[in-house]
């Protein structure tokens, strides 16, 4: 198992351009690291125009299934099992290995992380979701500092069901919320 990014533009410059078009000002000065992650918490509409394409290879097929039920602001693409295009002699089953590409902007990202990180998704899902995260800090370590689980995106975990381990009342979570906010401030 394995992901690796197949396509990556520092786009930082458009989207700081974009935000200041947005307050009627000029193109600025290339952007910080705190005006970057100061803009991907806010969550404004620019850092959609960040992108990353994202091949992964050899994860369950459950996984990709969890995967492609996220829809905005990514697209996927799945390789196929249909029987005329995939030579295979054993039928394939919800543990098979499969290939995906997703083409996914910052904002989804940023939600996807919420769910997918979250001790309350699958243990495999969670595993490639962090690796592909630990390929993206390499890229954008902004993006990648704000990549986290809903409870600590909320500040408390809103879940229907919590997990087992009640990470919301840990000390890691403490630390972990503590870290976010401040690099919000």
């Amino acid at each position: 198992m394995h992901c690796e990014i197949v396509n990556y533009t520092d786009q930082w410059q458009m989207i700081k351009d974009s935000a200041l078009f947005t307050i009627h000002k000029e193109n600025g000065k290339y952007p910080t690291s705190k005006w970057k992650r100061d803009i991907l918490i806010a969550e404004h509409s620019p850092i959609r125009s960040g992108r990353l394409i994202i091949n992964i290879y050899d994860i369950p097929s459950f996984v990709v299934t969890h995967l492609i039920r996220h829809h905005i602001g990514i697209e996927k693409f799945v390789a196929t099992f249909r029987s005329d295009r995939f030579d295979s002699e054993t039928v394939p089953d919800r543990n098979t290995l499969q290939n995906m590409r997703i083409d996914v902007n910052f904002q989804a990202l940023i939600s996807i992380s919420r769910k997918r990180c979250c001790n309350g998704a699958s243990k495999e899902t969670i595993v490639v979701w962090n690796m592909i995260l630990s390929e993206i800090a390499k890229y954008e370590p902004e993006l990648y500092s704000v990549c986290v689980r809903e409870c600590i995106y909320r500040g408390f975990c809103s879940e229907m069901y919590q997990c087992k381990q009640k990470y919301s009342e840990s000390n890691d979570y403490k630390i972990k919320l503590s870290a976010y906010r401040n690099k919000a401030n």
